[in-house]
């Protein structure tokens, strides 16, 4: 667990961590005022995706598949290529449209990766085209989500490299890091710019951010669905935290 509560944790050393076991929270909380998370990836590390199925959507999280596997949610608003960048992570055309069904993007999905980890299509915030009492109830369930689920060591935010930083983006990821959530930022669409471009967007967040008080910024990574740029990234990303993840005691556990 100090392993991984390691590579969790903020790479400069001033930051003030306090660790705090809670049977909520696999590998205990974080806390941080404005938390930014990195990971040393062994350069030969390289995880293949052998099989990848869905198994559930549903609003009740007591009905979630068990926490006893890693788990990774995805999030990001409507259009940001969130079912495409999931679809190109584990190279299954398709996959995250099983449950896209009407009515299914407005709940918590869940698939199995590999037989060993748990992806998580979450609902988008925003929620433009629903009213405000359904947007207040899918922040609610998201909320519930995030800060409750034991066995879920990173999320990842979304969102579109083709545009300047959005208030409701900020907004959302500062949220996260106030509630001491684990995250990365996942720029998307990034086919769509050039070199020069890639840097440019980057600097902008770290712009914004460092403007909104963060003084260690989240760690980012750069995606394309259409040319698959990222996948070796994200999936070395999540690789050691894998092998390094240890179940939390869940109620009914024999010896819980």
């Amino acid at each position: 667990m100090a392993n991984l509560l390691n590579r969790l944790a903020p790479t400069s050393s001033y930051w003030p961590i306090e660790i705090r076991p809670t049977p909520m929270r696999q590998c205990g909380v974080i806390r941080v005022l404005l938390p930014t998370f990195a990971i040393r990836v062994n350069p030969e590390c390289v995880m293949q995706v052998k099989s990848a199925e869905f198994l559930v959507s549903n609003t009740d999280l007591d009905k979630c598949p068990r926490a006893d596997k890693p788990e990774y949610a995805f999030i990001g608003r409507s259009n940001v290529g969130k079912s495409s960048l999931i679809n190109m992570l584990v190279s299954r055309h398709g996959l995250a449209k099983t449950s896209g069904t009407p009515g299914k993007t407005q709940l918590v999905n869940h698939f199995l990766i590999n037989k060993e980890w748990y992806l998580v299509d979450l609902p988008g915030y925003g929620f433009a085209q629903v009213g405000k009492g359904t947007r207040a109830g899918f922040a609610r369930m998201i909320d519930a989500y995030l800060t409750t689920r034991p066995n879920l060591l990173c999320t990842f935010v979304l969102v579109d490299g083709r545009i300047a930083p959005q208030k409701i983006d900020l907004d959302f990821i500062t949220r996260l890091g106030e509630q001491g959530i684990p995250f990365v930022i996942a720029f998307t669409k990034t086919e769509k710019l050039k070199s020069g471009g890639l840097q440019i967007i980057q600097d902008r967040y770290k712009e914004a951010l460092k403007e909104m008080g963060w003084d260690e910024i989240p760690q980012m990574f750069l995606t394309s669905a259409s040319t698959r740029a990222g996948q070796k990234e994200l999936l070395d990303f999540i690789e050691p935290l894998n092998k390094e993840f240890e179940p939390p005691k869940l109620p009914g556990d024999r010896f819980f």
